[in-house]
C-alpha cells in the first residue's frame, strides 16, 4: 500500500468513526502506527504485521470505543502493545489513562510509546491485576484482551471505584459468558460497535456494580 492509499484509510477510516480529530493527534496516532510498527519486527507485540493492517485492527478498533466512556480516569488491563490506551490518550488528553499488562517487552515498549508521543495524561505499569495496589481506584476499566468476563471483573474489583465501570470489548455477543457474571454485577449496557475496513461482529459491554 502506498503513501496515498495509507491517506485515504486514514481519512476514510475517521470519517466512518466520526471523530473530529485534529492534525496533531493524528500526527500522533500515525507515529503511534510507526512505532509499532518497528518494534514489532523485533519484539513480536502484535501479530498483525503490515501498517495498514494495523491501522482499521488496532486503532480503529481502538477509538470507536471513545464515545462510551465515562470517568476522569481509565485502566486498560491486558494493555498489550497499549490498546486501547495508547490510542484513546491520544483522543482524550482530559482524561488519565493507565496501562496494565504483566509482559515486560509490551510494557518497555508503551513506556517508549508514552515517551516519544508526548502523552502526559498516560503511564503504563508492569503487574499481574490481582497483585497491583494502586494509590486510588478507576472510574473506568476497559480491556480487549481478556479471556472471560468472569476473569476480568474478578480481576478487577478492587480497582473499580464505586460509582465505576467495567469496560469489556468483544467480538461477538458473549451470552455464555454473560451467564457467569459474578454476583453484585450487572449488564448496564451493550453497544453494537461498527469498525472501519474491519469484518465480523464487535461489542462493547458495560458492566456495573449492583
Amino acid at each position: 500500500m502506498n503513501d496515498s492509499q495509507h491517506e485515504a484509510l486514514w481519512s476514510k477510516g475517521l470519517q466512518a468513526l466520526d471523530m473530529s480529530i485534529d492534525d496533531s493527534q493524528l500526527d500522533r496516532l500515525k507515529q503511534y502506527v510507526d512505532l509499532l510498527s518497528r518494534w514489532n519486527k523485533t519484539y513480536n507485540l502484535t501479530a498483525v504485521r503490515e501498517p495498514a493492517k494495523m491501522i482499521p485492527t488496532h486503532i480503529f478498533d481502538s477509538l470507536v470505543v471513545a464515545p462510551f466512556i465515562r470517568g476522569a480516569n481509565c485502566l486498560d488491563v491486558g494493555s498489550g502493545a497499549g490498546l486501547p490506551g495508547i490510542p484513546l490518550a491520544i483522543l482524550q488528553p482530559d482524561r488519565s489513562f493507565t496501562m496494565l499488562d504483566t509482559n515486560g517487552k509490551k510494557t518497555r515498549f508503551i513506556q517508549q510509546a508514552i515517551i516519544e508521543l508526548g502523552l502526559s495524561n498516560a503511564d503504563v505499569v508492569q503487574s499481574r491485576v490481582e497483585q497491583w495496589q494502586p494509590t486510588h481506584r478507576y472510574q473506568a476499566i476497559i480491556s480487549r484482551a481478556f479471556s472471560s468476563i468472569a476473569d476480568f471483573v474478578n480481576g478487577c474489583t478492587a480497582l473499580l471505584a464505586d460509582d465505576g465501570s467495567l469496560y469489556a470489548m468483544k467480538g461477538q455477543h458473549p451470552l455464555q459468558e454473560l451467564a457467569y457474571l459474578p454476583k453484585g454485577y450487572q449488564l448496564e449496557s451493550k453497544q453494537v460497535l461498527e469498525v472501519p475496513f474491519l469484518e465480523g461482529e464487535r461489542h462493547l459491554l458495560r458492566i456495573t456494580r449492583k
